[in-house]
């Protein structure tokens, strides 16, 4: 724990980079129930994957801008002239797999709202629709991957949904407030729990 302004908070997210900060401080770990927002969190988790999650953030309006705002149909209908301009962008992570993992994931959304269900839905099924509440008091305590995120990933992978490995999902659950990994120590981790 740490708390560099006074407020005791997880040690990851107490870091002088006030954009880091603030993602941990006002996003991570909030239950989202919007389906553009959680697309959003499972592409920049995917194109997180061997890298710093600061240098996603620091590029998280050039992904917002790169992919129509994470409208899953404006990016599923994405062709071969929008995957060349995308790998040119120089404001996101510039690689071919995680690219197209990024248009196939929006297909994938969208095949399931073809199936007469969303992806807020489904991924919130995992979790019985309500956030599991962790009660960790040590990073070292806290998973990489759960029974859970091994059936999301599963699953994810089935419907057709690439970079959606079992440390992906977490990772996911944990960003979108499917779990709330905050420390017990940390002022976020009874914040999160009253959030809508």
């Amino acid at each position: 724990m740490s708390d560099i302004d006074g407020r005791p908070r997880c040690a990851w997210g107490d870091q002088p980079d006030a954009a880091y900060r603030a993602y941990h401080d006002l996003e991570w770990g909030v239950p989202v129930r919007d389906e553009r927002r959680l697309f959003e969190l499972l592409i920049l988790e995917g194109a997180q994957a061997g890298l710093a999650w600061a240098t996603i953030l620091h590029r998280r309006d050039g992904y917002r801008r790169a992919f129509a705002g994470f409208d899953p149909p404006t990016v599923a209908a994405f062709g071969p002239r929008d995957a060349a301009r995308l790998l040119g962008d120089a404001g996101i992570v510039r690689n071919r797999a995680k690219v197209e993992a990024a248009i196939g994931n929006a297909r994938a959304t969208v095949a399931l709202h073809d199936a007469g269900t969303s992806l807020v839905e489904h991924l919130w099924s995992f979790v019985g629709g309500a956030p599991i509440v962790n009660r960790f008091g040590a990073p070292d305590e806290v998973p990489t991957r759960t029974e859970i995120s091994l059936a999301m990933s599963r699953d994810l992978r089935a419907r057709g949904f690439r970079f959606a490995g079992p440390t992906i999902c977490y990772a996911l659950m944990e960003a979108a407030g499917l779990v709330n990994d905050h420390m017990v120590g940390c002022f976020r981790w009874s914040e999160v729990q009253r959030a809508p």
